[in-house]
């Protein structure tokens, strides 16, 4: 393993600790009435934000004020991906920020469904309109080495659709592949795309979730 993949291994470690730290200084500022806890969790989140700043060559100010217009976040965030499957084919997206293939994918928004959030992201990433017909996994981003600095669920459908795929604004490509002939896969996707190929085949019983930590 590089210094390169170490270091990012090493910082995503960090993120996941300032992560963990955040939520539970922002759920003892939400519950607790004791002034004194209060401090104290208020310097534990002043430390998260020093944390963060630290990795991402900011002002811990500038993070601090973001952690605390957000203190309702106390839990995991939840994004989706669709998987279209085409002849035994998987539909993958070219990411324009680092170059790399992935399931197209992202963060759910507020007022839709995770199935809509999937449906949304393929017309978004693909330019493909589809159905999703079924879950196939749910996936903590800290067991599948996904890039995110705070912890996520990722859900992955199983979506149908016909369309043909082409990139959009956020993509580079949109492409079917097959399981012996997959590109260079970002982060995450390296682990889990041969998973979905096991799932779509029923080799492993669908929803798949993470049992242990």
């Amino acid at each position: 393993m590089g210094r390169e993949q170490t270091q990012t291994n090493a910082d995503q470690e960090f993120y996941q600790i300032a992560d963990e730290l955040r939520a539970i200084a922002n759920l003892g500022l939400q519950f607790s009435d004791n002034e004194y806890h209060k401090e104290r969790y208020t310097r534990a989140l002043a430390l998260s934000a020093r944390l963060i700043a630290a990795l991402d060559h900011r002002s811990p100010d500038d993070v601090l004020v973001q952690f605390q217009d957000n203190l309702g976040h106390v839990s995991p965030i939840a994004g989706a991906e669709a998987a279209v499957f085409r002849n035994d084919k998987l539909l993958l997206i070219r990411r324009r920020d680092n170059g790399l293939w992935a399931l197209p994918g992202g963060l759910a928004e507020v007022g839709e469904t995770l199935a809509q959030a999937a449906e949304r992201e393929l017309w978004e990433e693909a330019n493909v309109r589809g159905r999703a017909t079924q879950l196939l996994g749910v996936f903590d981003s800290r067991l599948w080495q996904i890039t995110s600095k705070a912890q996520l669920n990722c859900f992955v459908f199983r979506v149908e659709s016909e369309d043909s795929p082409s990139p959009r604004s956020e993509t580079l490509d949109a492409k079917f592949f097959g399981e012996d002939e997959l590109p260079t896969l970002s982060p995450g996707h390296r682990l889990r795309v041969p998973l979905v190929f096991k799932l779509n085949r029923g080799e492993i019983c669908a929803p798949y979730f993470d049992k242990e930590n």
